[in-house]
């Protein structure tokens, strides 16, 4: 028989282990949702556009503004979460970027209106990932820590496969004006959901590191070392490859729509599910590479690097292929057989690239990966804009497919470079910092 005290002590570790399990739910479901925004104003703009006759130059500055708030903001929300705690700036965030939604104008011929909304709704989900990673640090434990991130952060594929799903036919039967409204409503939904399940988690920086490597011990924090950081060229292969990933990602994710009606003759809103498995298989790749590369660490004992580089090289050499298949796709089962293997193989490399931060730099992984994805922020604004101007240039020529084959061959010739640095240059051994108090 167990008595009165141990079973209150049962009770109330049941309670934490449950409210754990819907932070790390409820951290997936932001990602979820805000991916389901970017996805759902790429097709509500594509057919506004249509509607208005809007060029491609003017498209792809548009589809690019969300990326001129977005970059801006990471870093900042990075301080304010640590400052004044991830929950608050989640409810800032979700709060800010479905506002912006709905106030979206419904018309194309209100571009600077709708320039702005973007730009806004980048600066407000600027502050999601600083904030999803602070949250974690104060309720997931070290050794679940990773499980913890990669579930969270995968919901950004999941939310884009819905969202290519869901999302077309609202569009068509309804009003591209209704379906951003109906976004900016889902991150009200998760807002009210937050503001249930997120209620109990602290407003300071937790002494659970987010970094396994990071001491507990109270004391002053070492000065990041950012001059030797920014001059190491290991550094720089991964910001390099960082670019380079989402500059393909961004240029398919955003280009998406426009490539299924302009290349394919298809209506999205006609193809059910099959719209979905790019990012589907993206979401499972992506887990596979990072299974792949620990396994070949720590069953085949491949050295750390060599494991790194040959994730990563696989990924993206496969990915620069797939992509150059992309603007010679003739029907919707090979533009999606493309697709699906440029975003599959793309996402396989990161089992190199995006973990090799926490290999080289445990102790500041997360400044590591704030100056990366800041540099990956910078692909979009540039991708997604010259992508439309070569678009829009070979749109008056014979040959109006030309724009397409050089879009896509800028996004391999960049995968292709960025994995041969990778290879030149990535370590595996430790540069900065120590996790020795692990």
């Amino acid at each position: 028989m167990k008595g009165p005290r141990q079973e209150a002590r049962r009770g109330a570790f049941r309670r934490r282990l449950e409210a754990r399990h819907l932070i790390v739910l409820a951290c997936f479901l932001a990602t979820f949702s805000a991916y389901v925004e970017r996805v759902g104003f790429s097709i509500a703009y594509t057919a506004m556009a249509k509607i208005d006759k809007v060029d491609e130059a003017t498209k792809g500055t548009v589809l690019s503004a969300f990326y001129w708030g977005y970059g801006v903001s990471q870093v900042p929300g990075g301080w304010a979460a640590q400052r004044w705690g991830g929950r608050r700036m989640l409810m800032v965030s979700f709060g800010l970027w479905s506002t912006a939604s709905m106030l979206t104008p419904g018309s194309a011929a209100s571009n600077s209106a709708i320039i702005l909304a973007r730009v806004a709704v980048g600066v407000a989900q600027g502050f999601l990932i600083p904030s999803v990673h602070t949250v974690l640090s104060q309720w997931i434990p070290p050794h679940e820590r990773a499980k913890a991130v990669s579930l969270s952060t995968s919901g950004m594929y999941l939310g884009s496969a819905a969202g290519m799903l869901v999302l077309p036919s609202i569009a068509a039967r309804a009003s591209p004006a209704a379906l951003l409204k109906f976004v900016g409503a889902l991150g009200y939904a998760w807002l009210a959901f937050w503001m249930t399940v997120g209620k109990e988690v602290p407003h300071r920086l937790a002494t659970i590191p987010l970094a396994s490597g990071e001491s507990k011990q109270k004391g002053r924090t070492p000065a990041t070392p950012w001059l030797r950081m920014l001059t190491q060229p290991a550094v720089w292969a991964i910001i390099i490859n960082n670019f380079t990933f989402h500059y393909a990602f961004y240029v398919v994710m955003n280009w998406l729509p426009t490539y299924f009606d302009k290349v394919l003759h298809a209506d999205l809103a006609s193809l059910g599910a099959v719209k979905t498995l790019p990012y589907l298989a993206m979401f499972g790749s992506s887990n596979l590479g990072g299974w792949l590369g620990d396994h070949l660490i720590h069953r085949r004992k491949t050295p750390t690097a060599r494991a790194r580089k040959f994730v990563n090289t696989l990924g993206f050499v496969g990915a620069a292929i797939a992509l150059m298949f992309m603007p010679r796709a003739n029907d919707v089962a090979s533009g999606v057989a493309a697709t699906t293997s440029a975003l599959a193989l793309a996402g396989f490399a990161r089992g190199g690239f995006s973990v090799n931060h926490m290999d080289i730099a445990p102790k500041y992984a997360g400044i590591l990966m704030g100056i990366s994805n800041t540099a990956g922020t910078l692909a979009g604004v540039i991708g997604v804009a010259v992508t439309g101007l070569l678009l829009d240039t070979s749109a008056n020529t014979e040959d109006a497919s030309g724009g397409w084959w050089q879009a896509f061959a800028t996004c391999a010739i960049l995968c292709t470079a960025g994995s041969t640095i990778f290879v030149m240059f990535a370590r595996g051994d430790r540069l900065f910092g120590s996790d020795i108090d692990s």
